[in-house]
């Protein structure tokens, strides 16, 4: 079996990366569209969309700066897992409280996978390329703690809601 090297194996990463992010976005799109009682997350969603935009151009430009392109497979792949996923979630009673649990994990693997990247990066001697990793990574951080510090808000107001009678999903 042939070794591979840092190189090949942060390409990799890369393009796993960027099929993450568009799962991500194929995650967070249907559950913004379903937000109607939870104004601060359907704030906090838009703009984590919009920050995951960028990211996904930032792996495009690193990517095009090694010569490569995304895998359209990987995205295709991970993007109907994701809408999978949020699908799943809709069916629930307390489909809000399931995606708030959700997102938490979830940007904790983002979190780790762009931890991995920025290692390999600084190992395969390609510091420059994780400068825009670490400003993914950061962001990612940010939207993992505002989830931290809603989980007990978004809780209660959906126990305040179901208690209420009134539609306490979304």
């Amino acid at each position: 079996m042939a070794e591979h090297t840092a190189r090949e194996i942060f390409i990799t990463g890369l393009k796993n990366a960027h099929a993450m992010e568009n799962q991500a976005l194929s995650i967070m799109k249907p559950q913004l569209a379903r937000v109607e009682h939870y104004p601060e997350i359907a704030d906090r969603l838009e703009a984590h969309i919009r920050e995951t935009n960028g990211q996904i151009k930032r792996l495009d430009e690193i990517l095009v700066s090694l010569s490569e392109s995304s895998s359209s497979l990987k995205d295709m792949a991970l993007s109907m897992t994701g809408k999978m996923a949020a699908l799943g979630h809709t069916v629930a009673g307390d489909e809000i409280l399931k995606n708030t649990m959700a997102n938490f994990a979830f940007e904790h693997f983002e979190i780790a996978a762009y931890r991995s990247l920025i290692a390999i990066a600084e190992y395969a001697d390609l510091p420059a390329l994780a400068v825009p990793l670490r400003a993914s990574l950061e962001e990612e951080w940010a939207m993992a703690k505002w989830l931290d510090d809603n989980i007990v808000s978004v809780t209660t107001k959906f126990l305040a809601l179901s208690e209420a009678g009134a539609s306490a999903k979304v």
